[in-house]
């Protein structure tokens, strides 16, 4: 069995830091880098880019709602659907570019926080990102959780995907994520975490706050790269996985 590990990183901005990416690029397989509106600016795109070719790690455009101050996580209303398109659109040609300059290639898209939630739940928004996807690259490949809108509005518009799971979030009963705002939303413990996603893995299931079980396809597994135990996180899941014969190595698309 093969899976990736992504991790959603370059969310720093200016000297401001955010995560240890150094580290994060040393254990994972895919990268997922900020595009300059929730967060990341193009000397941080670039530098996170040039890190991850080196280290042989797969990278994806990683747009979100401008907001900076919020880091992507406020609900924004308001933005039609093709103001939407557009915004990713623009995002995914930025960070093509500036890995270009790095001598890297985006593979796929990965969108961010409230946008992502907000278009699992809207129909009219996954479809925006859909074509938005498609328009700039057909190649190019949606990061999406499993089941939901944005898995269906891909297939709709004729763009592959791989179906991503959260080793440090939980789910509701629908396949969504809790609520941040929830106690308990956000994992924090390795070990535990860990031996979740290996279950998860080995079951192609995930399991609810209710205990619900819901079978899902599983292609990659996600750390939050802005919480402070995520590299621990990801090394602890990676030895997890590798320990019980599951490959960590970036997807592929047959």
């Amino acid at each position: 069995m093969i899976i990736d590990l992504n991790c959603d990183m370059g969310e720093g901005f200016g000297p401001w830091p955010m995560g240890d990416d150094e580290a994060m690029l040393d254990i994972v397989s895919s990268a997922n880098i900020a595009c300059g509106f929730h967060a990341g600016d193009p000397s941080i795109m670039f530098r996170t880019a040039e890190i991850a070719k080196r280290k042989g790690v797969a990278i994806g455009a990683h747009p979100g709602f401008n907001d900076l101050h919020g880091f992507g996580r406020r609900m924004i209303r308001g933005d039609s659907p093709a103001e939407i398109e557009r915004m990713i659109a623009y995002q995914i040609g930025a960070m093509q570019a500036v890995a270009s300059l790095a001598g890297h290639k985006v593979t796929y898209v990965k969108v961010h926080g409230a946008l992502n939630n907000m278009a699992n739940e809207d129909e009219d928004l996954a479809l925006a990102i859909a074509r938005a996807i498609k328009g700039v690259d057909a190649s190019l490949i949606n990061m999406c959780m499993p089941g939901l809108l944005m898995e269906k509005a891909s297939h709709s518009v004729g763009i592959a995907v791989v179906r991503e799971i959260f080793a440090d979030r939980t789910y509701e009963d629908n396949g969504t994520l809790t609520s941040r705002k929830k106690p308990g939303s956000v994992l924090h413990d390795a070990e535990f975490a860990a031996d979740r996603i290996l279950r998860a893995v080995q079951d192609r299931a995930i399991t609810t706050v209710s205990g619900k079980r819901i079978p899902v396809e599983i292609d990659t597994i996600c750390v939050h790269g802005d919480e402070p135990s995520a590299v621990a996180m990801a090394r602890t899941v990676r030895a997890k996985l590798e320990a019980n014969g599951v490959k960590v190595a970036p997807f592929t698309i047959s």
